[in-house]
């Protein structure tokens, strides 16, 4: 659908959203897809989408698809001879090393996967992970003192404190407390950790890269107004406008939602070293080759 203003709409969602909380969570893979098809091609996806993969429910959601008894009909979906090949993307994030990549953005010319190599090695699987979701709590939105109930949020002193025999590490804390401060200013800053932010950039920076691009979104709580006018603001001219809607009312937004979610759940095997070849091979070819993936899963493609 081309907009009066030259640009054309992408219609997109999520899955695995679970705000900031990025380590310790209940999924470790954030997926956002985007999808350009016209509204009643969307809607004849849906269609027979629901006919290969039957389903009493009102919305078809993403987990009808990603059902064993309905794979005929998510490979169909995924594959060359199906509505998405050419018209859609995902972007991927791998959420632990998301905090990886923040941490290394906080030391000088610091490689991310070199960072959370050198740290594995050195603290051990479980030392590393107790500092990384330290340092997660660290970064959180909201004032200093929450932490959902479980006690006061860490100061940048106690999340560095251990990792106290990596000196490297430990020059992150200034930058740390310094990100932390201007958090708590500044309630309506975009979150240094929720993943929605850095997908709905690379969206706009994918298909907006010629023409600008306006995004039809599903409701999130994160996009209020104030952060839409600075997502906008932070993607330049290849953002022409970011619109909310109700997944329920848009058919684009929906077929959204079943690439989402199905990209996540292949994309977590791959993840965790017991992925399924021929899902994998399906996905490969949407995934934008700048998602924030760790060593492993054989997912990214670094053109």
């Amino acid at each position: 659908m081309t907009e009066p203003n030259g640009s054309f709409e992408v219609a997109c969602d999520e899955s695995g959203s679970e705000g900031e909380k990025l380590v310790g969570g209940n999924t470790d893979v954030f997926a956002h897809a985007g999808i350009r098809l016209t509204t009643a091609l969307a809607a004849r996806c849906v269609e027979e989408t629901r006919a290969r993969a039957p389903s009493p429910t009102v919305e078809y959601k993403s987990d009808v698809i990603r059902r064993a008894k309905h794979r005929a009909a998510l490979v169909w979906l995924l594959g060359p001879s199906g509505p998405l090949h050419g018209n859609a993307h995902v972007y991927l994030i791998d959420k632990t090393f998301l905090v990886v990549t923040r941490l290394a953005g906080l030391l000088p010319e610091a490689d991310p996967h070199v960072v959370h190599r050198q740290g594995r090695r050195a603290l051990g699987d479980a030392r590393w992970t107790a500092f990384l979701a330290a340092f997660n709590d660290l970064l959180r939105a909201g004032p200093v003192g929450i932490r959902n109930g479980r006690g006061p949020r860490p100061s940048a002193e106690a999340v560095f404190h251990l990792v106290d025999g990596l000196p490297y590490l430990r020059r992150a804390m200034p930058g740390a407390a310094a990100l932390r401060a201007q958090l708590r200013t500044d309630p309506g800053a975009l979150p240094a950790l929720d993943p929605l932010v850095p997908a709905i950039l690379q969206a706009a920076a994918h298909w907006g890269a010629s023409v600008p691009v306006s995004l039809v979104h599903d409701r999130q709580t994160l996009l209020t107004d104030d952060r839409v006018a600075r997502l906008r603001a932070a993607a330049g001219t290849t953002l022409a406008g970011l619109r909310l809607v109700d997944s329920r009312t848009d058919p684009r937004v929906q077929v959204a939602d079943l690439l989402a979610g199905a990209a996540r759940k292949i994309a977590e095997d791959a993840l965790h070293g017991h992925g399924d070849p021929e899902l994998t091979a399906l996905l490969r070819p949407y995934v934008h080759p700048r998602s924030i993936w760790g060593p492993g899963g054989g997912l990214i493609d670094r053109r």
